[in-house]
């Protein structure tokens, strides 16, 4: 009987740790750094079309340390099962021009980003669903800050603008 005890005692020890370490794992992932697969045409030629993965890190955001030209993992507000990756051209009071089809240049728009909202676009305007086509994007459907491309190993490295 004495021996059960004992090997009970190590036993929940060790699940002990798993648990801990998941835990950490879990607040890791979700809160400071995480790994992202970005497939499709819209942020080319900054992303493959193939897909890359990149690093997002969760603190930026929260901060209040985000600007133009920074990558951003957002939640669609079109289908919140999606997460798009594309540019920011525009904070909140900023006055922003654009085209709700780039291939007739004259038909452009301009609007200034409402508080709590920054205006997204792709980098490759032809195929990007983006603040175009649903307007100012609130700020907290920003998930993350993508800062480095870690796959393929030929473009590993920071993405820089």
């Amino acid at each position: 009987m004495r021996q059960w005890r004992i090997i009970a005692k190590e036993a929940m020890a060790r699940a002990s740790i798993i648990g801990k370490f998941l835990c950490l794992l879990h607040v890791t992932d979700a809160y400071i750094l995480s790994s992202n697969h970005v497939l499709g045409p819209s942020m080319l030629p900054t992303l493959n079309i193939t897909g890359d993965v990149v690093l997002v890190e969760h603190l930026s955001h929260r901060l209040g340390k985000l600007g133009s030209g920074d990558l951003v993992l957002v939640r669609s507000p079109l289908d919140p099962k999606k997460t798009l990756t594309k540019r920011i051209v525009a904070m909140e009071g900023d006055k922003v021009t654009f085209s709700l089809d780039p291939t007739r240049s004259h038909s452009s728009r301009s609007l200034v980003v409402p508080k709590g909202h920054v205006w997204i676009q792709g980098d490759n305007a032809y195929v990007s669903c983006d603040s175009r086509h649903f307007g100012p994007l609130p700020y907290g459907l920003i998930e993350g800050k993508a800062f480095m491309r870690v796959w393929p190993p030929s473009s590993f490295g920071l993405l820089g603008e």
